[in-house]
């Protein structure tokens, strides 16, 4: 099968041609899994964490991609639900133990065991992959494919994100960095939360205009003061300015999220700026997203159908991967990146 490889960990922007085209070997499902001609797969900037080595790291050679949407083509002997031709998604969270103290509590984004799609475990930037039956999830038929990948990471972390926030109706919602799961969050609060302004902050004037055009209340740069102190922010930037400037933007009680898994080191001395007076007192806080769990992705997933989500996609061929990294890294974004797999049999 046709696959694009990561082999070693390196800076993108010095070698923007890190993923090869490979023909590798078709996997075969263990008796718990199911083999999948992939369709489309998203592109997530968190494959740049990977890429650049600010995940934990990847196993390598190992094939990336996270936001999966295929056909059944085999079942193992102990598949239950599924069978050929089904149209599933897949995740990124790959498996975990079931075992644990979280897993037994439905945490399972925090089991010491945990393996993510296209880190741990071969993920959709190929024509084909195997995954566990209990770790896919039914797509809504009033979505496309293409449509449908960037909802099963952007779409879902940004829901987990959301709740997390601690966000009412009524109180007023940021969002830092207004990439594929900003928009998708932002169409998320405007139907939960219709009473809640939401004030987008983004370097760059074509996402604020996006922004506005999905409803923002108000949009400005990174900054920027906004005309209101906000009670929630979520931030999805790769740098740590934009933590410290809303800190400084949030509402005495207020909560900062970070959904993001690493920082890049090259901003960190705007951690410097950090203090505690003018940021942390008054009881404001800061809360981290790790990964997702199953019942994150099912939940989003029949909401995004019933409101129905209607978002922006970019469509690249596989063989283009990179050219679509290397934007999202240029920040040459417009809604969310999607990989078509062209030549996988359904």
């Amino acid at each position: 099968m046709k696959a694009m490889l990561l082999s070693k960990t390196t800076n993108i922007l010095e070698n923007p041609t890190p993923l090869q085209l490979q023909e590798a070997i078709q996997p075969q499902p263990t008796p718990n899994e199911v083999l999948l001609a992939i369709s489309v797969c998203g592109v997530c900037h968190t494959e740049l964490d990977e890429i650049e080595g600010r995940t934990p790291p990847p196993r390598l050679p190992v094939i990336l991609g996270h936001q999966v949407v295929g056909h059944v083509v085999q079942a193992g002997d102990k598949v239950k639900q599924l069978k050929p031709g089904d149209r599933v998604g897949v995740a990124w969270i790959f498996s975990a133990c079931g075992k644990c103290q979280y897993c037994l509590t439905g945490q399972e984004n925090l089991c010491p065991d945990y393996r993510a799609t296209g880190r741990d475990a071969n993920g959709g930037y190929a024509e084909y992959m195997s995954v566990p039956e209990s770790f896919t999830y039914s797509i809504p038929e009033s979505f496309s494919d293409t449509q449908a990948a960037p909802l099963l990471c952007a779409g879902a972390i940004g829901y987990r994100s959301l709740h997390l926030s601690g966000i009412q109706d009524g109180k007023s919602f940021g969002l830092t960095g207004f990439g594929g799961s900003g928009h998708l969050v932002l169409m998320l609060a405007k139907y939960l939360y219709p009473n809640s302004p939401v004030f987008v902050f983004s370097r760059t004037e074509s996402e604020r205009i996006f922004a506005r055009s999905l409803g923002a209340d108000w949009a400005g740069d990174i900054d920027e003061t906004p005309p209101k102190k906000l009670d929630c922010i979520l931030d999805t930037t790769p740098v740590w300015k934009p933590v410290v400037e809303a800190l400084r933007n949030l509402n005495p009680g207020g909560r900062l999220v970070i959904n993001a898994i690493r920082k890049e080191d090259s901003d960190k001395e705007s951690l410097l700026m950090l203090d505690y007076a003018t940021h942390l007192w008054m009881e404001r806080e800061i809360k981290s997203v790790a990964n997702v769990t199953r019942q994150d992705v099912r939940e989003f997933l029949d909401l995004a159908a019933r409101i129905p989500i209607k978002h922006e996609v970019q469509e690249y061929p596989l063989e283009q991967a990179n050219q679509a990294l290397v934007e999202l890294k240029t920040r040459k974004i417009r809604g969310a990146k999607v990989l078509r797999i062209t030549s996988a049999k359904h």
